[in-house]
């Protein structure tokens, strides 16, 4: 199997044909994609590790970066910044440092440069090894918190909707489901009912996360069987635990 790294610019040929000999021999293979959140969405499923070399776009279409930022916040994409000290504080102004995973001043060093991307991609390759969960919450902050705990166990993808996660586990099927109860719009229960009633996702788990502890909301949402029931007010191990003994 060929690994793949996402090239966002704007076809800067001699970047790309250098880039593409040096990681041809390491069987990494580069696509590209123009700086537009259409060309983007297209190809963001075909690579885990993306490359953003930067151009006058993070000036002019800064719905571009809002964009990527929220891919790499949400799927845990790798994503790497190419350009100018300037440019790359710009980008840093929407994208935050946490999301960036190696910056590169210009002028740049290909083979340097080809070489962390061939760590990234077999980094990746033993992470996604590890068990999925899709945690799902409109609270950003909480997300946030929790993806930091689980990540250092398991591959975790945050999405801030119900809605957001039926369009995910369309495409995906991740081993848990950590859903929160109280949501606008449709809430907690209501998700678990459409996965259930849905041939390729009625098997996938899920356990609740959740402040709500009134027993008629506990007694609302275990008539749905789900596999678990967990307070947000729990530690940290408490949390990870709870999680581990599902798994093992």
């Amino acid at each position: 199997m060929v690994d793949k790294v996402l090239l966002i610019n704007n076809r800067t040929a001699l970047l790309t044909d250098a880039l593409a000999a040096n990681l041809k021999a390491e069987k990494i293979e580069i696509i590209q994609a123009e700086p537009t959140v259409e060309c983007i969405g297209r190809a963001r499923d075909k690579a885990d590790v993306f490359l953003l070399f930067a151009g006058d776009f993070i000036y002019e279409s800064p719905d571009v970066l809002v964009y990527l930022k929220d891919v790499c916040f949400g799927e845990e994409k790798l994503l790497c910044v190419v350009g100018y000290s300037k440019e790359i504080s710009e980008i840093e102004e929407v994208i935050p440092k946490s999301l960036i995973e190696k910056s590169f001043e210009r002028p740049i060093d290909v083979k340097l440069l080809s070489k962390a991307l061939q760590q990234l991609v077999n980094e990746n390759k033993s992470k996604s090894k590890k068990r999925h969960i899709l945690l799902v919450d409109d609270d950003v902050t909480f997300l946030q918190m929790m993806q930091k705990w689980l990540s250092s166990r398991y591959r975790v993808t945050v999405v801030k909707s119900g809605m957001q996660a039926i369009t995910y586990i369309g495409a995906h099927t991740p081993d848990l489901i950590l859903l929160d109860y109280d949501m606008p719009i449709t809430p907690g229960p209501q998700i678990l009912e459409m996965i259930r009633s849905e041939p390729n996702s009625s098997g996938i788990p899920v356990i609740f996360l959740t402040a709500k502890s009134d027993r008629e909301s506990v007694m609302n949402v275990m008539r749905l069987n789900p596999e678990g029931y967990l307070l947000k007010s729990l530690g940290r191990e408490e949390i990870l635990n709870s999680v581990d003994r599902f798994f093992f």
